[in-house]
């Protein structure tokens, strides 16, 4: 299937409505672009957010494993 669209003046291209319906595309979705040989393939995509932790948050984590690793012990004794 092939389709017409346009570049406009600030590089945004829009999708036809009946391919944004096809594959579930909404506003704000995110795609890749990649070149190949045949020309351009747009794929949506999924970012995910990475978290750093800080050195309190990983402390926290540490308190969590431990009261999870007595409570294991307790259930086990039962």
């Amino acid at each position: 299937m092939s389709e017409k669209i346009i570049i406009g003046q600030r590089g945004v291209l829009t999708l036809p409505a009946k391919l944004r319906k096809r594959y579930s595309l909404e506003q704000n979705d995110e795609l890749m672009v990649e070149e190949t040989a045949e020309g351009l393939l747009l794929r949506p995509c999924v970012s995910m957010p990475i978290e750093f932790y800080t050195e309190e948050r990983i402390a926290e984590f540490t308190k969590d494993d431990e009261a999870i690793g007595a409570a294991l012990a307790k259930a086990g004794k039962s």
